[in-house]
């Protein structure tokens, strides 16, 4: 049988009046294309002035001491990562909704491996011009980085924001197994985000690394918030499904809180339960329609540079501030704004002559095989 229909089996159960919202139709919401940016910036000042390590080689001196003011903001960059995750379940809800498994794969793997496989020979290339920076991998690890499997494989990553990478594929893999393969329906949405829920409050003081590998306790609230904010988006608000955003930001705020607030002593953990709240409402926002205004046509490239500078921009980034700071003596804030733009022109490059020409060719190219299930 076919996937469901979304205008038949997704509606929720009756109210308490008797009604249930309508089904709204699927249209590309823009802000959240700008939204995305914003997060993948947030991460980007944090890889560039809010952390020491590489990049304080690359500037030769601490980004506290060159960036005083932003780099005391700049801390909070990395939890941009879990606005991401925010966005993606909303994302992910989205586009799968009325698709069959194998439209699903096919969309996610031409979306994610050309322009990661692009980013992997960059950064490689660098490396092997500038090992000073970052140290150049072995041919074996290079290899086995094209999978984008090399976290649980144990190897070296090439991209040190490919861990990311790896939670958004186990989060794809328990979606498409369980609610994708069936048909996305309201009701299978909301039962996988209560039962999501439900195995990482169980599994988060479990010392079982495969159980904790799957249920990834650590993210899931902000994956089943951003599910259950589509919802809200594509049927309207009721008490349910409020109530699962209720619970997965008390869950998030706290996973943050403790996660990545604790080993940084110089972040205030109100700021952090302040910006994981951020992020909930600016999704919330886009789902309840506040955010329609926004409709500039700008927004639409925004959203295609963010998955592409996300994969750049932190070592060849600390490749271009080493050469320009410490090699050709561009002042510190010369540096940042130069490298920041850099970053997104060759995002825009990528977007352009490898995503835009050869996603669509990759998909078309896995829709002739044989071995995925046309039906669920």
């Amino acid at each position: 049988m076919a996937a469901s229909s979304p205008a038949l089996a997704s509606v929720p159960a009756p109210s308490a009046a008797g009604t249930a919202p309508a089904s709204r139709p699927r249209s590309r919401l823009l802000a959240l294309d700008g939204l995305r940016l914003v997060a993948a910036l947030m991460v980007c000042l944090y890889h560039y002035t809010g952390r020491g390590g590489p990049v304080s080689a690359s500037w030769h001196g601490s980004p506290d001491h060159l960036f005083p003011t932003l780099s005391r903001a700049a801390v909070y960059g990395n939890f941009g990562v879990q606005f991401f995750f925010v966005i993606s379940g909303f994302v992910i809800c989205m586009s799968s909704w009325g698709r069959t498994l194998g439209d699903f794969f096919r969309s996610r793997v031409a979306r994610l491996y050309p322009a990661y496989w692009v980013a992997l020979v960059l950064v490689t290339g660098a490396s092997l011009a500038l090992p000073v920076v970052v140290h150049a991998v072995r041919l074996d690890e290079f290899l086995v980085n094209l999978t984008m499997l090399q976290q649980p494989m144990g190897a070296t990553r090439v991209l040190g924001v490919c861990w990311t990478l790896w939670v958004e594929v186990r989060f794809y893999v328990l979606f498409a197994l369980l609610v994708v393969l069936r048909g996305v329906t309201y009701r299978r949405v909301v039962l996988f985000a209560c039962v999501w829920t439900a195995a990482a409050v169980l599994c988060a003081s479990s010392r079982n690394d495969l159980l904790n590998q799957v249920v990834m306790p650590e993210y899931a609230p902000f994956f089943v918030g951003g599910l259950a904010l589509y919802l809200i988006h594509r049927f309207g608000s009721d008490l349910l499904a409020w109530g699962i955003v209720a619970m997965s930001w008390l869950l998030a705020q706290s996973e943050a809180t403790r996660g990545l607030w604790g080993p940084h002593p110089h972040r205030d953990p109100y700021v952090v339960i302040l910006i994981v709240t951020a992020a909930y409402g600016a999704v919330a926002a886009v789902a309840l329609g506040w955010t329609r205004w926004a409709s500039w046509p700008w927004l639409v490239t925004a959203g295609a540079l963010t998955y592409p500078f996300y994969l750049v921009h932190e070592h060849l980034g600390w490749f271009v501030i080493r050469v320009l700071h410490r090699g050709l003596g561009l002042p510190a804030w010369a540096t940042l704004v130069t490298t920041v733009l850099g970053m997104l022109v060759l995002a825009w490059l990528i977007h352009r002559f490898v995503e835009r020409p050869l996603g669509p060719r990759l998909k078309r190219a896995l829709k002739k095989t044989r071995g995925l299930p046309a039906v669920s």
